[in-house]
């Protein structure tokens, strides 16, 4: 709803300064599903560049959606759990002195 209040270009401006390392490991994914996705169809099936080119473009499209999300949801998992920290061992281990 903030696009309500503060505007458009705020609102997009905001999206991208939030989300930017997600969003360029998202276009990174993007671009190379699109070689990979018309390489191995030219290779594999009989269709022509035009068609593979299609569909490399729309499924990964849809894909980078998913990846987008996914990350998201992976970040919003890692940065709420706590670090634990290390019990010191008691007992044997190194020797620090006088006993």
């Amino acid at each position: 709803m903030t696009e309500f209040t503060h505007g458009l270009p705020n609102s997009a401006k905001n999206f991208y300064l939030t989300n930017r390392g997600s969003l360029l490991r998202t276009l990174i994914y993007t671009i190379g599903h699109f070689v990979i996705a018309i390489i191995v169809l030219k290779s594999v099936a009989e269709v022509t560049f035009y068609e593979a080119m299609t569909d490399a473009i729309v499924e990964p499209l849809a894909n980078s959606v998913w990846y987008f999300v996914l990350d998201k949801l992976w970040m919003s998992k890692i940065t709420k759990k706590p670090l634990k920290k290390k019990k010191k061992k008691e007992g044997y281990g190194k020797w620090k002195g006088n006993i």
